[in-house]
């Protein structure tokens, strides 16, 4: 059993900080469990992203490797440094004793896996007396890689407790695959409501052409966003005046660009880019969409519903958990006509939009902080107990 005056020593590891959910909810937890309770190592592989100004200076941070931003602007030493870096990478992942010893130096009591990315990495350390956590957040039935499903799955019985972002991430694996975790728990990721709305006022957006749904999310097939753009000019072709502005970058980006000039709505589809701070453009809209085909606790849709939009996303992962349909939002299948008659409602329909407002307005109820540190927070305690008692 941990004495009072013990601190459980934690390795967090993460591929990179660039803007996305599980690096956005291992921040929350870096600013937010208690330091006289925890002693908090981050260990990045690349020192790389947006977020990387937001480490908390209390965190001890180790690196493996510089980031892209900090690489040479000469095309070749770029290339030249891409390689190298890689090989490194490579090199600690086939020795990670030496990693451990070079890099690390210090033994840890939990070593935690943010995401799918890091299981490998945590589940291959060498120190051996360390509680190993996962956490997955993934929707496994959209997955249609059978090998790479079936990899996590496997890698996943092998953490001494894992964690998942939502009631439905868990159950699709047992339904599926029927393959269940009892050494697990159901954890919603963190809606940080003050932040949220405080990051919203720290700017001005302002929209040419009114109304406006507003979107963020990365630029990846699984989001969507071509359908969308297809709504988007259905509703303008039939003489709804509205915009769409995505915040978000991704490897979908020229796809996108490349369908927007040819469906002629360049001035109508805002393809915004990934932006460190996303809520000014959120809070100046209208309304929120999200017309993913896959998704697990989206932590973009708490944020839109305490900023008091209503909302259109897809019936998909856990965002029924979050959503109660035609009270504060629209819940949809991922299905083009579907998308297309909710947002013609929006645009056709006052009372109903009226009404999903003021359902939202009771939305930072179901988002309690204080409750989901107090679980994350009772799971490494227990696991530290477990090896400590």
């Amino acid at each position: 059993m941990k004495k009072s005056t013990d601190k459980i020593k934690i390795l967090f590891r993460l591929r990179s900080l660039e803007m996305g959910g599980v690096q956005r909810v291992v921040l929350d937890l870096l600013r937010n469990l208690p330091k006289d309770k925890f002693e908090i190592t981050l260990l990045l592989n690349l020192d790389q992203g947006e977020l990387r100004t937001e480490i908390p200076k209390d965190i001890r941070l180790i690196t493996l490797a510089k980031g892209k931003e900090d690489f040479s602007k000469n095309p070749i030493l770029y290339k030249i440094q891409l390689i190298f870096r890689w090989l490194k990478l490579r090199f600690y992942e086939q020795f990670p004793k030496i990693l451990y010893a070079n890099k690390v130096n210090e033994s840890y009591d939990l070593e935690i896996a943010p995401g799918y990315i890091e299981f490998e990495s945590v589940l291959n350390s060498p120190n051996k007396n360390s509680r190993k956590i996962g956490w997955f957040h993934t929707d496994v039935s959209y997955d249609k890689d059978l090998n790479r499903v079936m990899k996590r799955i496997e890698l996943m019985k092998k953490f001494d407790w894992m964690i998942f972002g939502s009631e439905q991430t868990r159950q699709v694996i047992e339904d599926l695959y029927k393959v269940n975790y009892p050494k697990s728990s159901v954890i919603y990721n963190v809606i940080n409501i003050e932040e949220t709305q405080s990051k919203a006022q720290l700017f001005n957006v302002n929209y040419e052409i009114r109304p406006v749904f507003s979107s963020v999310g990365r630029l990846h097939s699984r989001k969507g966003y071509e359908v969308l753009m297809r709504v988007h000019k259905r509703l303008w072709e039939e003489g709804f005046t509205h915009s769409i502005a995505v915040v978000g970058g991704g490897n979908e980006m020229e796809n996108l660009k490349n369908q927007r000039k040819e469906l002629g709505v360049e001035d109508s589809f805002l393809l915004l880019d990934t932006q460190k701070n996303p809520y000014p453009y959120m809070s100046e809209a209208d309304y929120f969409i999200l017309p993913s085909r896959s998704e697990s606790y989206p932590l973009i849709v708490g944020e839109a519903m305490v900023l008091g939009k209503p909302i259109i996303c897809t019936n998909v992962g856990g965002v029924p958990e979050m959503i109660d349909n035609e009270v504060d939002g629209l819940l949809v299948n991922f299905d083009e006509e579907e998308i297309y008659v909710a947002m013609k409602r929006f645009l056709t329909e006052p009372e109903l939009v009226k009404r999903l407002e003021t359902g939202v307005e009771n939305s930072p109820k179901k988002f309690d902080a204080q409750k989901i540190y107090d679980e994350v927070m009772k799971v490494f305690e227990d696991q530290y107990d477990l090896t400590n008692g």
